[in-house]
């Protein structure tokens, strides 16, 4: 059976200073907000966080990102007009910035819960984004050597997890998290609802529980269990 943690700050329980944090979502859709309001109040410090982007207006991962405890972030969109936590920060030398084509982000992370050491991408060649990295001639054209994103923890958000901890996503919110669920040593994965094991349908299943250790409930939506008397949805 999956452990159902009572709040944020249990599903954190063991991060520590240096971790990487995979952090799923896409601008906002997917985001485990509540997990992120959690880590707020965490006190590990020096992490890296790989997202897609590096926080929207003062909440979210970009409230993380204020708090000065995260060293690096690793992403393909650093840069929105309502990036401000981040443009600053970086400005002023406060955090580090390994930027990383969607595609090659993508696969990186999906690289390393299918535990391939690297692939060979022509996504980036010739630019800025190739320096250091080997660069491989495949019938006749230039790939550069991309390795895998390993996390410690995952955090990513889901709609529906059995007692299990198989999940199924509610449409775009799926984006990172199946593959972040897979490259991490811990997964966290917030959901909106918990119901029996068995009864989500085998086919629909997308991220199976081998590979999550705990859930907790988002703010606001209904207790473990109530689905059996129906429950309504939240749209995140």
């Amino acid at each position: 059976m999956i452990e159902v943690c009572g709040d944020a700050e249990a599903a954190l329980r063991d991060l520590r200073d240096g971790a990487t944090v995979l952090v799923g979502g896409f601008g906002e859709a997917g985001l485990p907000f509540g997990l992120l309001d959690g880590l707020l109040r965490c006190d590990a410090a020096g992490l890296t966080v790989v997202s897609n982007n590096a926080g929207n207006g003062h909440s979210g991962l970009a409230a993380v990102l204020a708090t000065g405890r995260v060293r690096k972030i690793i992403c393909s969109y650093p840069r929105q007009v309502d990036s401000w936590v981040f443009d600053r920060l970086y400005r002023e030398g406060k955090i580090e910035l390994e930027l990383v084509p969607q595609g090659n982000l993508a696969e990186r992370i999906r690289a390393a819960g299918a535990g391939i050491g690297g692939f060979y991408t022509p996504t980036g060649v010739g630019t800025p984004l190739a320096a250091g990295k080997e660069v491989r001639n495949i019938a006749g054209r230039d790939y550069i050597l991309e390795l895998p994103i390993h996390g410690d923890v995952a955090l990513i958000r889901a709609d529906t997890a059995d007692e299990a901890g198989n999940l199924t996503y509610r449409k775009t919110a799926r984006n990172f998290g199946p593959i972040m669920a897979t490259a991490a040593k811990v997964t966290v994965a917030e959901v909106n609802r918990v119901v029996p094991a068995g009864a989500i349908d085998p086919e629909n299943v997308v991220t199976p529980g081998i590979f999550v250790n705990r859930v907790v409930l988002a703010v606001g939506t209904a207790k473990a269990g109530s689905a059996r008397s129906g429950s309504r949805e939240t749209t995140r």
